[in-house]
This record gives C-alpha cells, structure tokens and sequence, in this order.
C-alpha cells in the first residue's frame, strides 16, 4: 500500500510521517511539499518527496499519482484561500484515482459554528462527493496553540482570556500526529469520522494546571471580547491577527470545541498526554 501526505514538513505533517515511519516502510511513504528540498531528509531516508503545490493544481494530480491513501493535511490562511487550495487537492485526488482519502478536519465539523468550520465542511462535503471511501480527523485544538499564553505567564503576565467557562479538548500535536498515522496503517479503520478531543477544560483549569507545572498558581485575567481584543493590540500582535484570536477566544466561549469523545483511547490504547504532562513538555521547550 502506497500512502501519501500532503504538507509533511509543516508541524503536524512533520509528527505523522514519523510516526508513519515507525509503521511501515520508507519505501511505502510518500510525501508532497512545495519545496522539495525541505524534504531532502526523508528523501535520504528512503521516502519518496514529490513536487505538489496546492496553488498550482497542475502540480497535484502527478504527485498523487500512483497512491492508494492519501492524506491531506488542511492549509492555513484564511478561508476563501484554503477552500480554493482544498478543491484542487480533491479534484487531484479524485483525477488520480486514489483509493482513500483521509482529511485533517475540525471538532464537530458539520455542526460547529467555530470560525474556522466552513472551509471543513466545504471540504468535507467536496471528498463525500467524490465518492471514495474516506477518513475525517476531526481534530480539536492543539495544546501547542497555547504556547504564546504559556510565555506571557512566564514573563509574568496573567492567563489572559475572554473565553469564560468554555471547554477544550486540548491535546499535544504528538497525540495527534500518533492517532492519525495509527488509523492510515489499518487495512480495515473502525470507523470514516474519528473526533479526536483531549478531556475537556476550562481557561481556569488550564491555568491551574500551569500553576502546577512552574510550582506557583497562575492568575486568570477573565476579560470581555473587545478588551482582549485592545489587550492584544497593545501587547503588539500584528493587527492582520487581531480578528482570529478574538474569534478563537469568542468559539471558545460559545462551546464549540466542547467536544467529548473517546476515539483518542480507542486508537491508542491509552488517553492523551494529561494536561498538566503536557504543558510540562512545552514550558520546557
């Protein structure tokens, strides 16, 4: 079986294809980056690096040529951009004839009202068309997403938050990265959706738990939307950025990453890394 990815030397595509690489042979991996060179690393290792541009969908169709699953990791930017990225790996996929198509996608995404939810549930609604066989990896929210909060706090800030009682199901991106690559490798995967959701916490919880880490509590800075909002203009974050993290911060509130499942321990075997060993791991980076 030959599995490709898409975005491999990104953070998250980095994580799975080493983890791929604990699973099956290198010879049987296959990635697809921009710039090849990037890769020049795994190419040395014996996996094979194509050339695939999501902005040049010419470049797609020959990389995805050949493969029988493939996972496309979602880009970043802002909508319009990754939606119209998105439709052309799709069409590639589904030109190329690749037999699965497996999706890095977000918690709930057909019912969420998260900001960031339409470009997964174009997404999502453009692989069902296709009509091959596929794997939605609906993910919650990175732990590592946290990590400029973590440093304020550790330069003596507050946790600052708007996002009130909101729950997250945050997980490090090794979890992540080690439950998607375990369900690429299965020949016949449980389940087509999996809700990959770390416990559920709250901003206090979070905060408490770094509290634990550094060994002293962590005041929480509970504030409301337009007041985050200034605090983050004045602490200098790029005004192009303002409007996401209010987003992120208002998604939160409203519960839509309040999402509970069991499909990280169904995979694993085991739960995710608990909050606190996880924050552990990046107050140490």
């Amino acid at each position: 079986m030959k599995l490709l990815v898409t975005g491999a030397t990104g953070k998250l595509g980095t994580k799975i294809v080493e983890h791929l690489l604990t699973k099956i042979a290198a010879e049987d991996l296959i990635v697809s980056v921009r710039d090849p060179k990037k890769a020049a690393d795994l190419a040395a290792r014996g996996v094979e690096v194509r050339h695939g541009d999501f902005d040049k969908p010419d470049t797609l169709q020959e990389a995805f040529a050949g493969v029988d699953r493939l996972l496309i990791i979602s880009t970043d930017g802002e909508e319009a951009t990754r939606i119209r990225q998105h439709t052309a790996a799709v069409r590639a996929a589904e030109a190329a004839g690749v037999d699965l198509i497996a999706y890095t996608s977000i918690a709930n995404a057909e019912a969420s009202q998260n900001f960031l939810a339409r470009t997964h549930q174009v997404t999502e609604q453009l692989i069902r068309e296709t009509g091959i066989p596929f794997l939605f990896f609906r993910n919650n929210w990175y732990l590592e997403n946290e990590q400029s909060t973590i440093e304020a706090v550790q330069a003596g800030q507050d946790w600052l938050t708007s996002a009130g009682n909101g729950k997250v199901g945050w997980a490090l991106q090794e979890d992540y990265a080690e439950a998607i690559a375990t369900v690429l490798v299965d020949p016949k995967p449980e389940q087509s959706i999996y809700e990959l959701s770390g416990p559920l916490h709250t901003q206090q919880e979070i905060a408490e738990a770094l509290g634990q880490v550094r060994g002293r509590p962590v005041q929480v800075k509970q504030v409301d939307s337009a007041t985050y909002t200034a605090i983050m203009q004045q602490a200098g974050v790029p005004e192009f950025l303002l409007p996401m993290l209010q987003a992120i911060q208002e998604g939160i509130a409203a519960g839509t990453l309040a999402v509970e499942s069991q499909d990280f321990e169904q995979i694993l075997g085991r739960p995710p890394v608990s909050l606190e060993d996880g924050l552990r791991q990046l107050v140490q980076r």
